[in-house]
């Protein structure tokens, strides 16, 4: 099987040329640095370093407060940040970190793995959530650098598919040093796969950060104050039109009703403003920075790194990938934030912390646009009570200082 897995991986380095020039055409890719995933590095390297790798953006924030705690070791000499997309990148140059420097993450070609390590030099490596390369693990193992797989997580398809391969998959995941999975089916998951070391932490988005709970944009609010918001978070295609057409049944009777859109890809923001000019509605983007006319329906979120600040302005939001088979998105930024939830049931990526607000009467399921309509006219003007908020911002701190715990053992 890892004959095979290096076959498809030298096609499609064969290929590259084509996809590369397809996605910078998209905006896909960096046109300065897309060669960094070909291993020609663009920033000096340096012994000690810890590595971490967050593929995009979800993966990325969920990691930052680890990183905030680790520039301020010093121990700790240099911290490189690996990620795939475009979006995060953008997001890291806004954090101005001191010690930490950005690559993105290479392809998985023996070579280019072998490349990367010997460059690179990492003490440790840290990958996060469903981050698995055969061949940097096995790489990496042949170094003796340990790795963990920080808030690990396998879904029931994609442990299926692994155990197709079973002895591959043994032989890769064998390679991980620590596992800290942020659920139990995933614990369940690695051991089958053949992880020794498993420690329970705990789900690392948990941890939202008190000043940006606090938060409050005051421009944004005197922005606001002439329209009853609501909020749908991390759209994806085709829900932006169903919540285009929820506004329209709300605003018969809400006159001055605005619903804020943030999609979970702002480069589609395009496509969304002509598919819901079609449905007659009236929109402007936030990058517009202008006054809003009364007569404005949707508002649309097409910057990166903003979402804390319209969730503080709203008391109720939908969350996204969750009426189309993709699992869901992660809910508990706008919880935390103080609101209520309502989504599609389509949240399998995200199955305990539904569970978990919807027995607590946080979140709610709909399963067509009534059921969505109906829970927004209900919380649309109610808050989410602090005891719940200031419960999983404990929570929060509980899971992130145990997850630092059992890394800080690896480090020397």
């Amino acid at each position: 099987m890892y004959f095979i897995y290096n076959t498809l991986t030298l096609i499609i380095l064969i290929i590259s040329p084509i996809i590369f020039l397809s996605r910078l055409l998209k905006g896909k890719e960096d046109k300065k640095r897309f060669l960094e995933k070909f291993c020609i590095h663009s920033k000096k390297n340096s012994s000690k370093t810890i590595w971490f790798h967050a593929a995009s953006v979800g993966e990325l924030m969920s990691i930052i407060p680890i990183i905030k705690t680790f520039e301020k070791n010093i121990k700790i000499k240099k911290i490189l940040l690996t990620t795939t997309t475009t979006s995060s990148a953008k997001i890291f140059n806004k954090l101005k970190f001191k010690k930490t420097t950005h690559q993105y993450f290479p392809l998985d070609i023996n070579i280019f793995s072998k490349k990367f390590i010997k460059y690179w030099r990492p003490q440790l490596a840290i990958f996060v959530d469903s981050e698995i390369w055969p061949n940097m693990f096995i790489n990496l193992n042949k170094e003796k650098i340990p790795i963990i797989l920080l808030n690990a997580r396998l879904t029931k398809k994609s442990f299926e598919r692994w155990m197709q391969f079973k002895n591959f998959s043994n032989f890769i995941f064998s390679k991980i040093s620590l596992a800290l999975p942020q659920n139990i089916e995933t614990k369940k998951y690695l051991k089958l796969l053949g992880v020794r070391n498993i420690k329970t932490a705990g789900n690392l988005k948990y941890y939202g950060e008190k000043k940006i709970i606090n938060y409050r944009n005051l421009k944004l609010l005197n922005r606001f104050k002439k329209f009853k918001i609501w909020c749908a978070g991390s759209t994806h295609y085709s829900e932006e039109i169903l919540i285009g057409k929820i506004h329209k049944f709300l605003k018969i009777k809400e006159k001055n009703l605005l619903t804020i859109i943030i999609p979970r890809h702002i480069n589609r923001s395009k496509n969304i403003i002509k598919e819901l000019k079609k449905i007659n509605l009236k929109i402007i983007s936030h990058s517009e920075s202008r006054s809003l006319p009364s007569n404005t329906d949707i508002y649309l979120v097409d910057t990166f790194g903003e979402t804390s600040k319209f969730y503080n302005l709203t008391n109720v939001s939908f969350i996204g990938g969750s009426f189309i088979k993709h699992g869901g998105q992660n809910p508990l930024e706008a919880v935390r934030l103080g609101n209520y939830v309502v989504s599609g049931k389509n949240v399998d990526n995200f199955k305990e912390i539904y569970s978990y607000l919807n027995q607590n009467k946080i979140s709610f399921f709909a399963n067509e646009k009534k059921g969505i309509e109906k829970i927004i006219k209900k919380k649309i003007n109610k808050k989410l009570p602090n005891i719940f908020k200031n419960r999983i911002y404990n929570n929060g701190i509980k899971i992130l200082n145990k997850n630092i715990f059992y890394i800080n053992k690896f480090i020397t």
